[in-house]
Formats: structure tokens, sequence, C-alpha cells
């Protein structure tokens, strides 16, 4: 067997599939794993180059084949999908994988390690019980109102509710209405105890993590989406500009050009759809204050001619590029009077 420079492994949870070429380019090697054959297999191989598409465990195998002294490298796989050849199995995207981590101008995602991955989870379990408790703050207000029970919009008033739910003296709810009610109460109260305890961790790394606490010191960026940005952004030189990491975000017009014509359209919504809603999300705040946005005169004339929403991503564009600088400079926010 010649020997092997360059291998696309293609990710399962149980059969993996491995293309293997040498030098030249030629096929030589192509087998199927089980998960347990993984490690054991590449470390009786000589180091060589292995890509691999990114996504949910790519991450996991990426630190096992580097410790076995391979060079990993992540790929989006809306990247790979061009070299996919015919029909698509595992042997074609294995196949597919070696000869895109291969191209000199593909692009490439940092491997995150395990205390990033950490950090991103408690984003990701605090987001889902959010969505949780939205769903039952709902269905209770929802249920409520069959009896005429109503309450103002507002996370707020919930405890208004949850309080006429269990008065047992208050005769518009039957027995039977109020025992179902009382267990969404119930949920209520627990996933909010929930979604504060991550929230208390999320602040605990937050100060524990200066790349976290200098994004903290930008108009309209919270602790929230402070540490989103410092556990998902661990290489921010992988960016050639702000705007490039303003379009890895989808904030930038989508195009749609031909014949020398210039058409653009909405944002394109590429990328990181969390880290994109969190940072309008911010911006829209920072609008509602009036001192932080007073200075600028590109944003009072927006406001003045565009939509709130317009307005509000294009701060969340600037913004963005404010904080790929203070990630890339290593150094607090400073305003341009200030700075003058």
């Amino acid at each position: 067997m010649e020997k092997i420079t360059t291998i696309g492994l293609d990710l399962a949870k149980h059969v993996f599939q491995v293309h293997g070429v040498d030098a030249s380019g030629a096929t030589v090697l192509r087998k199927q794993l089980r998960r347990g054959q993984v490690v054991a297999f590449f470390a009786r191989l000589p180091s060589c180059l292995i890509g691999l598409e990114a996504c949910a465990t790519a991450h996991y195998w990426a630190r096992e084949l580097r410790a076995v002294g391979h060079d990993v490298r992540l790929m989006p796989a809306q990247y790979v999908k061009a070299y996919v050849k015919r029909n698509k199995n595992d042997a074609a995207d294995a196949e597919a994988i070696c000869e895109a981590v291969r191209r000199p101008t593909m692009r490439f995602v940092p491997i995150k390690t395990a205390e990033e991955q950490a950090a991103l989870l408690l984003h990701r379990g605090r987001e889902r019980l959010v969505r949780q408790r939205t769903a039952l703050v709902n269905a209770l207000r929802g249920h409520l109102a069959e009896f005429g029970v109503i309450a103002p919009l507002g996370l707020r008033n919930v405890s208004g509710l949850i309080a006429i739910v269990r008065d047992e003296g208050d005769g518009r709810l039957p027995d039977l209405a109020r025992q179902v009610l009382g267990v969404l109460a119930g949920q209520i109260e627990q996933v909010e105890a929930a979604v504060a305890r991550l929230e208390k961790q999320l602040m605990a790394w937050h100060r524990s993590n200066p790349v976290s606490q200098r994004l903290a010191t930008i108009p309209g960026i919270g602790p929230i989406i402070a540490t989103a940005l410092a556990a998902t952004v661990v290489e921010p030189c992988g960016f050639g500009s702000g705007r490039e990491f303003a379009a890895w975000l989808g904030l930038v017009p989508r195009q749609h050009s031909t014949g020398g014509k210039a058409r653009l359209g909405g944002i394109s919504k590429r990328g990181n759809g969390y880290l994109r809603r969190l940072l309008i999300n911010g911006a829209s705040a920072n609008l509602l204050r009036s001192k932080a946005t007073n200075a600028d005169r590109r944003i009072i004339g927006l406001r003045r001619r565009r939509p709130g929403l317009v307005v509000a991503v294009a701060l969340a564009n600037k913004t963005a590029r404010i904080a790929w600088a203070v990630m890339q400079r290593r150094e607090n926010y400073r305003r341009m009077a200030a700075t003058a």
C-alpha cells in the first residue's frame, strides 16, 4: 500500500467511512470502521491530514485524532457538498471530504476544546429551557382565559396568575381545572429556577473570561451575548475583517448579481442564527436608550427614514464589526469621542 497522505472521514453514530489517498491523489484506502475501532485504527497509521465535516460530534473526534498525532481540519458541510459525485452515500461523502480538505481555498472551522463546548452547552440548555417556559406560560394563559382570567403580558405578571390558580377561595376556577393548572404552575416555577441557575453559571464564566469581559464593554452587548461570542468565536483571526465576521453571522445583504448588475436583497441569514438573534435583540434594546445612539449620526438618519427593525439589524451589523475588532485587538471598546 502506498503511503497515505490525506484521509476523508465521514462521521456517524456507529459506522464510519474512511477514504484515503496518496501524494498523487490516487485512492489507496476505502474502509468502514465501527465506533470502537476508530481511535485504534488511526493510532496505527503514520501522521497524515484528516478532513471532517463540522457537525455535532466533529470537535470530539478532532481532539481524539489530534491526540494520536494527526493533522485534523474541520470544514462546513455546505462547502463539502460541491465535491460529492452523483448519488449520495457514505463512501461518496468520505471521498468528497478527502477531496475538499486538499483545496487551497477551503475554509476551515477552528477546533473547540471541551471547556469551550461546555460554555456553549450552557447557552443551548438555557435557550431550550426558555422555550419550555414560554410554552408553559402561554398554555397557562390560554387555559385561564377560557375561565375569564387574564393578566397583562410579561413574565413579571405570571406570578399573579399562579397565585390565582393556588387560591382555593377564588370561585372562578373549578377544582378539577385548578388541579391541572397547578401542575403547569409548578412546572413553570421549576423551569424558572433552572434558568436562574444556568444564568448564574454563565455570569461566573463571564467574570472568569477576559474576552467576554472585553466584549461586555460594547454598547448593546451584555453578559449573555458576550459569553456566547467568546465561546463560539475561538479564533477571530480566521476572519479577514469585521465585515467578513458580520457576513458569517448573516447580517449583510443577500446578493443575486449577474452581468455586472449588483442586486442586493434582505440579510442573508446565514451562519449562526443564535448569535444573530442575540445581536439583533441587543441592538433593539440599545435603540430604546436614546443616549446610546444620539451620538451616531448614521443611526439617527436611519431612524428617520427606515423601519425600526431595519435600523436594529443595521446596528447589529455595526456591533458585530466592533465585536470582531475588540476580540482581534484584545482591548476594551473605546468610543470615537474618547479616542479623539
